[in-house]
């Protein structure tokens, strides 16, 4: 069969509506070696999106629990994700599709496929560890695919390398800019949140409650309070360090974004819920919606209906 024609009388309206619907729409995987926190920032993603009301539980008739993602025995067991699942969930005007995909090496293969019809990627570091050898792998075959990526580094709240260390790595091992949208002020037992870089606004770490959403405390650069919240040392380290990113001369924009040339960077924790939320709001506004293809059955559209 062709493609179906639109036509005629409310043709050029179905057109626009579906073009809106597409426009609408973000579809991306997330990829990372085992035991980075893949599971616990789906879950998070989730949780924003309404689509459970506590991590780790779904809604559902009965308010019955169950487990969201790693909910196999084995997965229990090993603490690792098997199944590809994709879970769709909306926040505000967009229609969110996270392909959930296996991160253990044993079953590679299955995450590869998935890629396949990823439209985005989330590349989840572990600050301690930075590039690991199966977040590596799976990098490659974005690249290969030009699939845009955003870097989620986290653990934040737990020792860990140099952020700067971090970045630096990416850019030249990967062959990938970087551009930080958040900065962190301190780590481990002395991280004290982040500064959003667009804003010169400072969002202060909270551990948000066991399976809810966090509350944000917010404050710019200059306000007084900041003083008493923050160590002088942490805050002046953390602005010297934008400075320096400030001074490498990358821009960010969508084009670059979109043909996988850099990457946005940000920082949290997604077990105590830190970072999240902006990395959502930020991730909407930058992502690729989704994009014509071609496949072994012929070109796919998806603003046509076959």
């Amino acid at each position: 069969m062709g493609e179906t024609s639109t036509t005629g009388p409310g043709g050029e309206a179905l057109e626009q509506e579906q073009a809106a619907a597409v426009a609408r729409r973000r579809n991306f995987a997330i990829i990372s070696h085992p035991d980075a926190g893949k599971t616990t920032l789906t879950e998070k993603l989730l949780l924003y999106g309404g689509a459970i009301q506590q991590a780790g539980a779904v809604r559902a008739r009965g308010e019955q629990r169950r487990v969201t993602s790693d909910w196999m025995e084995l997965e229990k067991q090993r603490g690792i994700s098997i199944t590809s699942t994709v879970l769709q969930f909306d926040y505000g005007a967009h229609t969110i599709n996270l392909l959930d995909t296996p991160g253990h090496q044993d079953f590679s293969e299955d995450t590869y496929r998935t890629l396949a019809a990823a439209d985005n990627a989330v590349m989840l570091e572990d600050a301690a560890k930075g590039l690991e050898p199966q977040t590596r792998k799976l990098f490659e075959v974005c690249r290969l695919r030009r699939i845009p990526l955003f870097t989620f580094v986290n653990k934040m709240d737990r020792p860990g390398r140099e952020p700067l260390a971090l970045v630096d790595e990416i850019e030249q091992e990967l062959g990938l800019l970087c551009w930080p949208v958040n900065w962190p002020i301190g780590s481990g037992d002395r991280f004290r949140g982040v500064i959003d870089r667009r804003r010169r606004q400072v969002i202060l770490f909270q551990r948000g409650e066991r399976g809810r959403q966090a509350q944000e405390l917010k404050m710019t650069i200059e306000d007084p309070r900041l003083g008493e919240l923050v160590e002088e040392d942490l805050l002046q380290q953390a602005l010297e360090e934008l400075e320096l990113l400030d001074g490498a001369g990358a821009d960010l924009t969508l084009e670059a974004i979109h043909q996988g040339d850099l990457t946005p960077v940000f920082f949290g924790s997604a077990m105590t819920d830190f970072g999240v939320h902006p990395f959502l709001k930020a991730f909407l506004d930058l992502a690729l919606p989704p994009m014509a293809r071609t496949s072994s059955a012929g070109r796919i559209d998806p603003l046509r209906s076959r």
